[in-house]
């Protein structure tokens, strides 16, 4: 049987030349020997979740100094989760690739030990197969993955508007849900909490657990969370937001692209799913 890998290129995910951006073989991955195109590979193999689905997930992760194949496409992941999003038809599974992009980001920051600076080597488990680990072999430290938690946060009035920002990093025009990383020591709700406090100067009451979706750019969880208006005038912080404001079912701003847990939040807001 012919093995198959996805290939990378930072954030990217690459496709072989003459590949449609919806093509049913993203999802399954292409021929690992295509590899032989590029120099200096890093190939590596990723042991699915607790063994479930039973398989094994390849990954081919190309140095960003260099430069892709002639004819292939870089497709960035975030678009590959907006592609996937916006098409209710789509029946494309791409719960590997974010696995294996955010495995590959990994690989290239943790090549050498933290501690003493000694070259890592990849773990194996009983079976000889490689796992998402790495191990100092001069002082023994281990080291995972990296997953940094961020939490995202419907908040909502009893005029049933919902609240949107404008961070600094976003596209003009783009408005989303005040967003901000667990700090150490930190609840998520707590976060939820600090973050709303800090960047539109509002205090919320009734916070819930929504939905969490897996955010490889690089390394986050983003956490999902509603939250119901307290007390408070919004007031942007001005260092990363820019403009924030109530908004109604029938007067939104540009929103986040589909496949985002934040377009997720608004999409059942908007439904009255939440």
């Amino acid at each position: 049987m012919e093995k198959c890998a996805f290939f990378f290129h930072g954030d990217s995910l690459l496709l072989p030349p003459n590949t449609p951006e919806d093509d049913p073989q993203i999802e399954k991955g292409f021929p690992l020997e295509l590899s032989k195109d590029f120099k200096d590979p890093d190939i590596f193999e990723i042991p699915s979740v607790d063994n479930f689905p039973p398989l094994i997930i390849t990954g081919v992760s190309v140095p960003e100094t260099a430069c892709p194949p002639d004819n292939w496409k870089a497709l960035p992941v975030r678009k590959l989760l907006s592609i996937y999003g916006a098409n209710l038809n789509n029946k494309l599974k791409i719960e590997n690739i974010i696995r294996a992009c955010h495995i590959a980001q990994w690989r290239h920051i943790s090549v050498f030990c933290g501690s003493c600076g000694a070259k890592n080597n990849d773990a194996v488990n009983s079976a000889n197969q490689s796992q998402a680990q790495r191990v100092c072999p001069k002082c023994g430290r281990t080291e995972f993955p990296r997953i940094c938690p961020a939490v995202i946060v419907l908040i909502t009035d009893d005029e049933n508007r919902i609240l949107l920002a404008h961070n600094k990093r976003f596209r003009d025009k783009v408005y989303s849900h005040i967003s901000g990383f667990n700090e150490a020591g930190e609840t998520l709700e707590e976060t939820v909490v600090r973050e709303i406090k800090e960047e539109v100067d509002i205090e919320v009451k009734n916070i819930e657990y929504i939905k969490s979706q897996p955010w490889p750019f690089p390394n986050s969880l983003m956490v999902g969370f509603k939250a119901r208006y307290a007390s408070g005038t919004i007031k942007p912080d001005g260092e990363e937001i820019e403009d924030a404001k109530w908004f109604t079912k029938d007067n939104l701003p540009e929103l986040p692209a589909e496949g985002s847990l934040s377009r997720y939040i608004i999409n059942n807001w908007l439904s009255g799913k939440l």
